[in-house]
């Protein structure tokens, strides 16, 4: 397991003065661009599972695949995250479900899952939603740094399903709006890159190799302080 020494106050590493650790923004956009790989989509799958998160633009995306006809069913799935607990008034499966509705998709081609507290209970509890209708292709979308996990996740826990994963298409530099959003992103970057190896290794998920070059950026960045969510 990759561990480190921790320092609790990143912003004083990370940021000097107005100006961002040019050394350190290039190791996150390492992480990003690597957590964010996507294989090629089939045109079609049965059903379009959207993970729930805070970040409502994947509800949005889910809405554009439906719309280009790339699956009949949404299943929204999402309770309360560490990110949205306290946040979101509503779970996230059903603040997802409603960005889709106003984004075109019918409600009657939506499923809500609204207990999934991780990644892993997506899968799970969608599975349980959909059992016994037949499926054996899903595409999962989240957010764009979650499509490593996803895939893996998905493999593992529903492996009856041949799994393809989708993400907006928002490049590093333009996906956080401000530098504490972009700080808390690169902390959850450092929790989900080490988690490919943890929960592979727990069988949570299916293995994912992670070049040494990615794994010195994520180093860096715990040395750094950013280690919230560092097991």
């Amino acid at each position: 397991m990759r561990k480190s020494s921790r320092v609790n106050q990143p912003g004083r590493i990370f940021f000097r003065g107005n100006k961002m650790n040019q050394s350190l923004l290039k190791d996150a956009r390492c992480l990003y661009d690597f957590l964010s790989f996507c294989p090629p989509c089939p045109d079609r799958a049965d059903f379009i599972l959207a993970l729930g998160s805070h970040d409502l633009r994947v509800a949005e995306h889910a809405a554009k695949l439906y719309s280009q006809g790339r699956a009949p069913l949404t299943v929204c799935s999402g309770g309360f995250g560490k990110m949205t607990e306290g946040v979101f008034a509503k779970p996230e499966g059903t603040l997802f479900a409603e960005r889709c509705v106003q984004n075109g998709v019918p409600a009657a081609a939506i499923l809500v899952e609204d207990r999934a507290k991780n990644t892993g209970e997506n899968f799970t509890l969608s599975k349980r939603l959909l059992e016994g209708k037949g499926f054996k292709t899903g595409l999962a979308v989240c957010k764009p740094y979650m499509a490593r996990r996803a895939l893996a996740t998905g493999k593992k826990q529903w492996p009856e399903i041949q799994w393809a994963v989708s993400v907006p298409d928002i490049a590093f530099d333009r996906y956080a709006k401000n530098d504490e959003a972009l700080a808390d992103e690169i902390q959850l970057m450092v929790g989900d890159l080490q988690r490919l190896q943890v929960y592979a290794e727990k069988g949570f998920q299916a293995p994912t190799f992670v070049p040494d070059s990615v794994w010195r950026c994520w180093q860096r960045l715990v040395n750094a302080g950013f280690d919230r969510y560092v097991i």
